[in-house]
């Protein structure tokens, strides 16, 4: 695998951590319980442990849908990063899940060897995921209020243990989205042969890390403050809901979108705090933002074949 290669996953985890950091930490940040650099920090170090530990089923999962070579899964990662590139610039969560398919298909197309086979397995999971973490969050919502009322009563304790249970589902969160998305950043290499899942562990956690620190304040505040304005408490459950979630497709071996998980969770608590407090326009963005990725990934996954095709014409 030749360090060109290797820019194309690299590019793509980076673009991933950048979105997805909101997903783990953005509601804690964004009620002012925990600080960015320290949210950060945890999920980077989380983020790889999640992915050396459970990310090779998911890997399996996303190498199957192909038998590319080492030029079409580069050319697959990078149209996938620059879809979720443009996307992130617009500060829109997104799923790099369903950008990686649209990558996948849209190389596909010109150069065959794509298994659809799978495909509505990883649909059917993107469609369960939103529905799963907003019932999660009510089910969640609903057996721990009443421990958190009583605790209510001791502002002092509340603050500190809430304080510390961010931190916990937060960095667990992180661990969920290393394990679960770590296929979406080296599956396809690992697919082609071009690295071991070790290695596409490595690789995929250490550049969703690097994301995470570099770029992902821009997308954290969205998913804390556009759809609902969330206390410190409806941010534990949200985080929380979204890493059950997430973990337990991670564990069936199949990337879902944490940005789904999350959005779903925070319908859920909004729902249950009061239908008013939702922003629906902010929910229709990011919807919007979902079904144009795997549009726009499949465009710009065409796009790249023929403009590196074109040049050995003539």
């Amino acid at each position: 695998m030749s360090w060109l290669n290797f820019l194309a996953p690299v590019y793509l985890g980076w673009s991933l951590g950048a979105n997805d950091a909101s997903n783990v930490f953005g509601t804690a940040v964004a009620s002012r319980m925990v600080r960015f650099w320290t949210a950060a920090l945890l999920a980077s170090a989380f983020v790889i442990l999640g992915a050396v530990l459970e990310g090779e089923a998911g890997m399996h999962t996303v190498g199957a849908l192909s038998s590319f070579d080492a030029e079409s899964a580069t050319l697959s990662s990078l149209a996938a990063a620059i879809a979720v590139t443009l996307l992130t610039f617009l500060r829109l969560p997104v799923s790099t899940s369903q950008a990686v398919v649209g990558a996948v298909i849209g190389v596909g197309v010109f150069k065959g060897g794509v298994d659809t086979s799978g495909l509505p397995k990883i649909v059917g999971c993107w469609i369960g995921t939103p529905i799963g973490a907003f019932l999660v969050a009510l089910l969640l919502y609903r057996v721990l209020t009443p421990l958190a009322n009583r605790l209510g009563n001791h502002i002092t304790i509340y603050d500190g243990v809430l304080r510390l249970a961010l931190l916990v589902v937060g960095s667990y969160g992180a661990y969920a989205l290393g394990a679960n998305n770590v296929a979406n950043v080296t599956g396809v290499f690992v697919g082609a042969g071009l690295l071991t899942p070790l290695s596409a562990a490595l690789v995929g956690g250490a550049a969703i890390a690097l994301g995470i620190v570099t770029y992902s304040r821009r997308v954290m505040m969205t998913v804390g403050k556009g759809i609902v304005r969330l206390n410190a408490y409806g941010a534990f459950i949200v985080v929380l809901a979204q890493a059950l979630t997430v973990h337990a497709y991670a564990m069936l071996g199949v990337p879902v979108s944490s940005s789904q998980a999350v959005v779903g969770a925070v319908l859920g608590v909004g729902v249950l705090k009061s239908i008013e407090t939702v922003r629906f326009r902010a929910v229709l963005g990011i919807f919007s933002g979902w079904l144009a990725t795997p549009a726009l990934a499949i465009a710009v996954a065409m796009a790249l074949y023929v403009v590196t095709h074109l040049q050995f014409v003539g």
